[in-house]
């Protein structure tokens, strides 16, 4: 016998999103489907029962579409109905040009995943076969069946956050090829200064060091030598501040010291590969300057969203760590739940059912790969510091039965903690180790976090 509604949380979360989509893809509106190019668009406009009403394609760039939109609105009147929704997949940044067009003239706006489009393409007549037209039918024809979704607009605040993340991103990447790069120098060429500390390439005292070196050596270490080693001392601490160090480790500048009179390496490659050293290294260090400042910039634009003090009140997190993933997962408001968050970055469980068979339960990885690098970083970084989701940690691999490798437990704090940033950003209340913990309930959110 049945027993409640009949409705699982799942079904009133996708009745809610059909009902969204269901306002813009009305049935009294065609549905001008676009395979967006670079200087080629392909265009068809179909009604809602799959009739084509008309194709056309447009020599032009994304931006400039407001003519086709046009056509494609006489298209549709033209057979009776009274509206137009476009639609598109979200290729780069061409798909955000398209929307800004069909908001600006008053048309529904939607997006198709390019999977569904893949998966359509060879579902149509069991083929793999690819044209641009086809692609334009295929993408109404989602449309039509609702198979698309309502995408992001992000305001200038969030768009600029994103921005800047991307600015970022690309800086880091520069500096871990440094990182790679210099190792593989030295490894070859000259191997001794590689064993002066733990970790060289972390050490400010050592970065200073190899910077008098390479710019005093002129191909051979062991001219350093000749200024003795309190002069090379003076040197390195004079360097020190440019790295952003204020006292020099003397262990690490003996050990470089001793390291000159090596004779390791292979010779004929040593002069080039200082050189090439001495210029990685300013590079290097122009690098970092540029990655503290877009930090600083991501910072600042999370406190003028008003969600810096919310997001650091997690301990463990600070306010640069939660702009990161807010600037990949954008207003975390537009989601309905937690759980939606956690579905986007694809560090849900992907469950595999069947009557009373069981299999075994993975990470979907579906989601937006940036955001869930970003989370596992955070993971890291906040389980130290936050013994909330170090006892979390504790208690899925010490349990007695289906304990998690330490991985998988890492991959369960990651979206523990999106969860939390997505309720601290939609309530308006600081983190609460009580409620974090299940040992108190949430009160019901305030107005203002709607």
């Amino acid at each position: 016998m049945a027993q409640g509604s009949g409705l699982t949380r799942g079904d009133r979360n996708r009745n809610r999103k059909i009902a969204g989509l269901r306002e813009v893809v009305r049935p009294g509106r065609a549905v001008l489907a676009v395979d967006l190019g670079e200087d080629k668009q392909v265009a068809v406009v179909v009604d809602h029962d799959g009739r084509v009403l008309g194709r056309k394609v447009a020599r032009a760039k994304a931006h400039q579409l407001g003519g086709l939109l046009g056509w494609a609105a006489g298209a549709a009147g033209k057979a009776g109905l009274d509206g137009l929704v476009v639609a598109c997949e979200p290729t780069g940044h061409r798909w955000k040009a398209l929307m800004g067009l069909a908001d600006g003239a008053g048309h529904g706006f939607c997006c198709v995943q390019p999977l569904a489009v893949s998966r359509a393409r060879e579902g149509d007549d069991y083929t793999r076969d690819k044209t641009d037209h086809r692609d334009a039918y295929l993408i109404g024809r989602l449309v039509i069946r609702l198979d698309c979704y309502l995408p992001e607009r992000a305001d200038e605040k969030w768009a600029r956050l994103r921005h800047l993340a991307a600015r970022r991103a690309g800086l880091a990447r520069d500096v871990v090829a440094c990182l790679q790069q210099a190792a593989d120098l030295l490894g070859c060429a000259w191997p001794a200064p590689l064993s002066a500390c733990k970790r060289p390439l972390e050490s400010v005292t050592w970065l200073a060091g190899m910077t008098v070196i390479t710019s005093r050596c002129c191909g051979d270490p062991r001219r350093v030598r000749k200024m003795g080693y309190e002069k090379f001392l003076a040197a390195v601490r004079r360097e020190l501040p440019r790295w952003g160090g204020a006292r020099a480790f003397h262990a690490i500048v003996r050990a470089l010291w001793e390291a000159l009179a090596s004779e390791g390496g292979v010779a004929a490659q040593r002069p080039g590969a200082l050189e090439r050293l001495r210029l990685l290294l300013e590079d290097w260090r122009d690098l970092r300057g540029r990655l503290a400042d877009a930090g600083e910039r991501m910072t600042a634009a999370l406190e003028d969203l008003g969600l810096a003090g919310l997001v650091a009140s997690i301990p463990g997190v600070s306010v640069l760590t939660g702009a990161l993933i807010l600037a990949e997962c954008g207003d975390p408001r537009r989601f309905a739940s937690a759980r939606a968050l956690v579905k986007h970055a694809g560090l849900n469980p992907s469950e595999r059912t069947s009557a009373t068979i069981n299999g075994q339960s993975r990470v979907s990885r579906r989601g937006r790969p940036a955001l869930r690098a970003a989370a596992w970083r955070a993971a890291w970084g906040a389980m130290p510091h936050n013994a909330v989701l170090a006892a979390r940690h504790a208690r899925l691999t010490g349990r007695d039965k289906r304990a998690l490798a330490d991985g998988q437990a890492r991959t369960a704090c990651a979206a523990t903690l999106l969860r939390w940033i997505w309720a601290v950003t939609t309530t308006g209340r600081p983190w609460d180790a009580a409620i974090a913990s299940g040992q108190a309930t949430a009160r019901p959110a305030t107005a203002a976090a709607a």
